[in-house]
């Protein structure tokens, strides 16, 4: 690891769930950014779409929309995060990209059979070169479960998310306000066949 960016940042990046008020300064935003279009894609396709998010207004409207949506939705698997999310989305203070000053949606076709897959590569480029510029990230999966709702449809297209998209998944980014620890990785994850 010694003296190698890339491994660095894959080992050192955490997903962060305390933020500072302090905004991501747009040069490094564009770094964030520009690094998610490098990100490989199904025969290179690159239909994908990152829509960064500053306004505060905008982000708390979003927000609305998410608690709002999670009152009918029911989860469609048993995923535990699926559960507490919707029970911890009627608490007044429940915020889903925990109050970061930025946030990045990765929107994709949804005819397109390597949607998610390619939004997701872009996303893991997002928090490694976000790890790299000292900035925390953390991935958000609540705008895709809710991503057939349709007040957050409508907004996020009022946006410029065009309507044939879905949405893939996106990134909360900001400066890290509380470290998060480093947690073991689980054994027996990796098998080698020579």
């Amino acid at each position: 690891m010694e003296n190698n960016p890339v491994l660095e940042a894959i080992y050192n990046r955490r997903s962060t769930r305390s933020y500072m008020e302090k905004q991501v300064e747009r040069e490094k935003l564009d770094q964030v950014l520009d690094a998610a279009i490098w990100a490989p894609s199904g025969s290179n396709s690159q239909t994908w779409l990152f829509t960064a998010i500053q306004n505060k207004e905008v982000l708390h409207k979003i927000n609305d929309l998410v608690k709002e949506g999670f009152k009918e939705w029911i989860p469609d698997d048993d995923y535990p995060a699926k559960s507490r999310s919707k029970i911890n989305s009627q608490k007044e203070n429940y915020n889903f990209y925990y109050e970061a000053p930025s946030l990045i949606i990765a929107s994709n076709k949804k005819s397109y059979t390597n949607a998610i897959a390619d939004c997701v590569l872009g996303l893991e480029n997002i928090f490694l070169a976000a790890e790299s510029l000292g900035l925390g990230s953390c991935y958000i999966n609540q705008l895709h479960w809710l991503s057939e709702d349709q007040g957050i449809r409508t907004y996020l297209e009022e946006l410029g998310i065009p309507k044939d998209h879905m949405i893939c998944g996106a990134a909360a980014l900001g400066y890290t306000k509380k470290e998060t620890k480093r947690l073991p990785r689980k054994e027996g994850r990796i098998k080698l066949i020579q």
